[in-house]
C-alpha cells in the first residue's frame, strides 16, 4: 500500500496490492491517480467503521482506552519486512513510535505522530562483502476508535508520509548514503490491547520497516 517515488531517477514506482473481484472496479481504479487510490482505500476503512458504529447498541459505553490529550510511545519489531534484502542475512527490523490525541472526531479521535524504523542487510562471502542500511523517517495520522465494546482495546488507521534513506557500503570501498533513497506515503491499520492500566501490545499492518509490527505500547 505505498506509492514510491525515486529521488535519483525520474521514475515513479506503484506497488499494488489490491485484490478486486469485479472486473468493472479494476478498470476504474487503474485509472485512478496513485494517490486517489491511498485515499480510496482509506475512505473505505473508516466507511465500514463508522457504519458498523451506528449499528451498534446506543446504550453501549464509550471507550476511554484513547483520548484527546492521550501519548502513545510504542516500540515493535518488524515481520515480513518490504525492504530489498537480496541474498544477504538482515537485521531484525525495530522501529519506534509516538503519537498524541489531537481533535474528538465523530466516534472517535485523530492523532499525530512520528514514525521511526531502522533495518541492514549484509553478506560476507566469496572475498566480497556489502551492507544496506534502511532509516525510515516519517509523520503519521491516524484516526482511533473510541465506540467499541472491546474493553481496553484501540482500534485505529492511518496515513503516514516518510522518506526512507538507503545507505550502502561493500569491501571494495564503493559507499553512498543516498543509494535508491525515497519518499513514501502510506496506509496503516492496527490494534492495541492494554493488558495493564497504561501498558499494552500492539500490532500493525502497513508499510513501513516491515509489512507487519508487533511491540508494547506505554500510555501517558
Amino acid at each position: 500500500m505505498l506509492v514510491d517515488i525515486e529521488i535519483n531517477g525520474g521514475n515513479r514506482l506503484i506497488k499494488p496490492v489490491y485484490q478486486i473481484k469485479s472486473k468493472q472496479l479494476i478498470i476504474k481504479i487503474l485509472k485512478l491517480s496513485k494517490m486517489k487510490k491511498q485515499i480510496l482505500l482509506l475512505s473505505a476503512f473508516f466507511l465500514i467503521s463508522f457504519t458498523s458504529l451506528q449499528a451498534q447498541d446506543k446504550s453501549s459505553k464509550v471507550s476511554d482506552v484513547y483520548a484527546v490529550g492521550t501519548n502513545v510511545v510504542s516500540a515493535g519489531i518488524g515481520l515480513g519486512s518490504s525492504l530489498a534484502g537480496y541474498n544477504g542475512s538482515g537485521s531484525p527490523a525495530i522501529s519506534l513510535q509516538y503519537e498524541r490525541g489531537l481533535w474528538q472526531a465523530g466516534p472517535g479521535v485523530i492523532s499525530l505522530g512520528a514514525y521511526l524504523g531502522f533495518k541492514t542487510y549484509k553478506y560476507n562471502g566469496d572475498g566480497y562483502s556489502w551492507k544496506w542500511s534502511y532509516t525510515i523517517i516519517g509523520v503519521r495520522g491516524a484516526y482511533h476508535l473510541t465506540q467499541i465494546k472491546v474493553k481496553n482495546l484501540d482500534l485505529y488507521g492511518g496515513v503516514m508520509l516518510a522518506y526512507n534513506n538507503v545507505h550502502f557500503t561493500d569491501s571494495q570501498g564503493s559507499s553512498t548514503k543516498s543509494y535508491g533513497s525515497t519518499i513514501g506515503f502510506s496506509i496503516f491499520v492496527g490494534g492495541r490491547y492494554y493488558f495493564a492500566q497504561n501498558i499494552g501490545v500492539f500490532l500493525e499492518l502497513g508499510y513501513g520497516v516491515a509489512n507487519a509490527n508487533v511491540g508494547l505500547s506505554l500510555r501517558f
